[in-house]
């Protein structure tokens, strides 16, 4: 008899990798604040001061407002749908995961491949502007290899478990909270400038005829709103995040309440030491304000925590947006090299690459001024508009009875974010609207030609 033969036994295949739920309420509130602050509000608030005059705060006020009401529909809708993607998971979801859904979600898929590097690029662009009051930066090559080089610094700290990640985010938040607050402090403690709050017409009442200005008011808040952008990083990150029905409404909430204080009192610390008509032309308004009471020496040391705020809130930024290429390939609605995790460490690392390397090229070719309006241009219609009326759809299909997380006033709220952000588009001007609208008509254009190649809907055979 021939020796029995040993049974093979056939291994287990390896699971794929999977995004891992490690972030609790501290990363991910840091993570939305680190994104809201960046360098935006020290570079918009001298432009919003030249809008808006001495009552420039009301930009402000107004920007907050809008953060709250728009943060309700995304508290609602991430508690209910905690997975990576975001406003892509969000508009697939609300319109049809099988018909217009798909167009809409690829629409903003889309719209991401270009505003994120554009968002990344205008943080970088801002860090360079900055950097020069350190170094002067004269030749025309060399803002652009500082924001160059910062987009790649980013990328190589983010190729890394998002557990990790979670706790250099909380650090550069410590960052962000010391050097809005010492600014603060030092304003309220050592500012004499009046700070105008209302307008006063003659007889000593309030004009309030002087202060709502609906163009100036517009454009301003276009400026403060890029700055408050961000609260909503939380939603992209829903996969990662632990007990995401309670952690993303508090995330969303507690990031836009603490910045709009801080926001509120930077303003009023900054004029209270510098006149407004002072602050409004300052290239470096942090750097002058602390010039102006500490001497050279400090302003350069207060510039060095801006470049960290700005360092940190790109490092949010592009840790969010590279999630929603993955969700969308993930999912079959985009090309199929994007759902790749890294094999060891479980994150999205073409995608990262791919925004990343978009936001290196945008970085060297823009200038800052040219991409705030274009940003907001570009998103409102699909992403805050969109996700907006989806909401309505979504309760409209599924109820309310199994949501986590509801809004009250419904649907006050959901009508007050879509009248706010069509004001907000109006007011970026005609020229960026068109940009806006041409970039969703190409994205449907392809988004045609795609679905016919491959015999999907509305193509579908």
């Amino acid at each position: 008899m021939r020796p029995a033969q040993p049974t093979a036994t056939t291994s287990p295949a390896p699971a794929e990798p999977q995004l891992s739920r490690e972030l609790g309420l501290l990363p991910a509130t840091a993570l939305n604040m680190i994104d809201m602050v960046g360098i935006g509000p020290f570079v918009v608030l001298p432009l919003v001061m030249q809008l808006m005059g001495p009552y420039f705060m009301w930009a402000w006020v107004a920007g907050a407002l809008l953060s709250v009401v728009d943060g309700l529909i995304w508290a609602e809708l991430g508690a209910a749908h905690p997975e990576a993607g975001g406003s892509y998971r969000f508009l697939r979801l609300a319109y049809g995961e099988h018909t217009w859904g798909r167009l809409l979600s690829f629409l903003y898929v889309w719209q991401t491949l270009v505003q994120a590097p554009l968002v990344l690029a205008s943080g970088s662009i801002g860090f360079a502007q900055y950097f020069g009051y350190l170094v002067p930066l004269e030749a025309w090559w060399q803002p652009k290899l500082v924001s160059g080089t910062v987009v790649l610094l980013l990328v190589a700290l983010l190729y890394r478990r998002i557990g990790s990640v979670g706790k250099l985010g909380v650090t550069l938040w410590v960052g962000v909270l010391v050097l809005l607050v010492g600014l603060i402090g030092c304003g309220l403690l050592l500012g004499h400038e009046p700070v105008p709050l209302l307008p006063a017409a003659t007889d000593g009442t309030v004009n309030w005829a002087g202060l709502l200005l609906p163009a100036a008011l517009g454009q301003a808040t276009v400026k403060t709103i890029y700055s408050y952008l961000g609260y909503y990083n939380v939603c992209h990150l829903g996969a990662e995040i632990k007990q995401p029905e309670k952690v993303i409404p508090r995330a969303i909430f507690l990031s836009i309440l603490g910045i709009a204080v801080l926001y509120l009192l930077l303003n009023y610390s900054v004029a209270h030491v510098l006149p407004w008509q002072v602050a409004g032309k300052s290239e470096f308004i942090v750097s002058t304000f602390i010039e102006h009471l500490f001497g050279p020496t400090a302003a350069k040391l207060a510039t060095g925590l801006v470049l960290w705020v700005a360092f940190a809130s790109l490092f949010a930024v592009l840790l969010g947006y590279s999630r929603i290429p993955y969700a969308a390939a993930a999912d079959g609605e985009f090309l199929p090299v994007f759902a790749r995790l890294h094999p060891t460490k479980h994150f999205p690392y073409v995608s990262l690459l791919v925004l990343g390397g978009a936001g290196f090229v945008f970085s060297l070719l823009f200038k800052l001024s040219e991409v705030i309006s274009a940003i907001l241009a570009m998103r409102i219609l699909v992403q805050f508009v969109g996700q907006a009326v989806g909401l309505v759809l979504l309760r409209r299909r599924r109820g309310t009875a199994g949501l986590p997380f509801k809004m009250p006033l419904y649907p006050l709220p959901v009508v007050l974010a879509v009248g706010i952000w069509l004001w907000i588009l109006w007011s970026t001007g005609v020229s960026f609207m068109l940009s806006g609208l041409a970039m969703i008509a190409a994205g449907i254009v392809v988004f045609l030609l795609w679905s016919r190649s491959r015999g999907r809907w509305p193509f579908a055979r």
